[in-house]
């Protein structure tokens, strides 16, 4: 049995025959869906629901550890670079000191060495004087004793006598 409801010429119809609509068949698929469907996806979806949460609480747990590892990173960077900023400054004030020790060094060795030659000069130059004395003198005394035979003679030599003596006290 076929009901026509004709609609403005459109040709729009419902049939109501059961058989020929397969609405039996289809009361039975969603009957069946409704009644095992359930059961079979319920279960599937709890499975896959506890599967979800066991990798949901393991990425937490591994999260938790990483931002604890990435914590204890950080720290030990900041520990590291505290260590070479002091290893640096030390590193600093040590080649500072040395500089400045070598520089003391430099100028004490300077200074002995220029005190040394200027040791050497003077002695060097207190003997060359010294030698230059003793020659001034003996030439002195050698053109003295060339010059005076000339100038002594017997009454110069009595007047100088009588004077030196005179001078002494002696009369």
């Amino acid at each position: 049995m076929t009901l026509f409801i004709p609609f403005a010429s459109s040709g729009f119809g419902l049939n109501l025959n059961l058989f020929e609509t397969n609405i039996l068949n289809w009361a039975v698929v969603i009957f069946g869906l409704y009644k095992f469907l359930p059961n079979f996806l319920g279960s599937m979806l709890e499975r896959r629901r506890k599967t979800i949460l066991v990798d949901l609480e393991d990425a937490e747990s591994r999260l938790k550890d990483a931002t604890s590892d990435l914590e204890k990173a950080k720290f030990e960077l900041s520990s590291a670079e505290q260590k070479a900023l002091k290893i640096r400054a030390d590193a600093q004030a040590r080649a500072e000191a040395i500089r400045l020790e070598s520089e003391k060094r430099t100028v004490e060795e300077m200074a002995r060495i220029k005190q040394g030659a200027a040791s050497d000069l003077n002695s060097e130059a207190s003997r060359v004087s010294s030698q230059l004395r003793r020659e001034a003198a003996r030439l002195a005394i050698a053109k003295a004793l060339n010059a005076l035979p000339e100038k002594l003679n017997a009454q110069s030599q009595s007047d100088i006598l009588t004077k030196s003596i005179n001078n002494m006290g002696i009369n």
